[in-house]
């Protein structure tokens, strides 16, 4: 499996597919529960050192609004996997933080659980219907909103957002590209 490309929605014929809660696939055809893992090493892989990331040298103010509107799309797309291990710290952060929220996700995961549970007996069925993989986590989630309100996931949902576009946004627009591609963008005045 190391030689071929990654194609979550293929499956070769000894492969099974990814087992859902359920015990029934609820992944794209061929996904596996290693998914996460491989976009997760390709992510670490793809991210730039942070030295030259947090460089204090390489800011500056930028000249004009189309200087800072290329910085930002430059830098987006050569710092994204940095980024998304910025975002991915600042949910970490949320929810260690939070003492509802973490006890609002174990009750989530024991529901789940309890669900699955049930579903191991027999066919999981309501209102005449079984209830697959994807309903199962619905289910769920839906019973476990009352927590998850009354700890302020909202809150915590747009705290994130809001962190994430500032830090992310400032660095974006304030670190200075690379020499040869800044000379690149840059346009002529007519």
């Amino acid at each position: 499996m190391a030689g071929k490309t990654a194609d979550p929605f293929t499956i070769d014929a000894g492969e099974q597919p990814a087992m859902g809660v359920a015990g029934k696939s609820w992944l794209p055809r061929g996904m596996s529960g290693s998914a996460a893992k491989e976009w997760f090493d390709r992510r670490r892989l793809a991210m730039r050192p942070w030295a030259g990331f947090v460089d204090q040298r390489r800011f500056s103010k930028p000249r004009n609004f189309g200087e800072l509107c290329q910085r930002v799309v430059r830098n987006v797309d050569t710092y994204n996997s940095n980024y998304t291990f910025i975002f991915l710290g600042l949910i970490l952060y949320c929810i260690i933080s939070s003492p509802m929220l973490l006890l609002a996700l174990a009750v989530f995961v024991a529901i789940l659980y309890a669900i699955h549970l049930k579903s191991l007996e027999s066919k999981l069925v309501v209102f005449g219907r079984e209830v697959t993989g994807v309903h199962q986590f619905s289910l769920a989630g839906s019973l476990s909103s009352p927590v998850f309100w009354l700890a302020g996931a909202g809150t915590a949902v747009f705290w994130i957002l809001g962190a994430t576009l500032v830090v992310i946004g400032s660095h974006a627009a304030f670190r200075e590209m690379d020499g040869a591609v800044e000379d690149d963008l840059m346009m002529e005045p007519v």
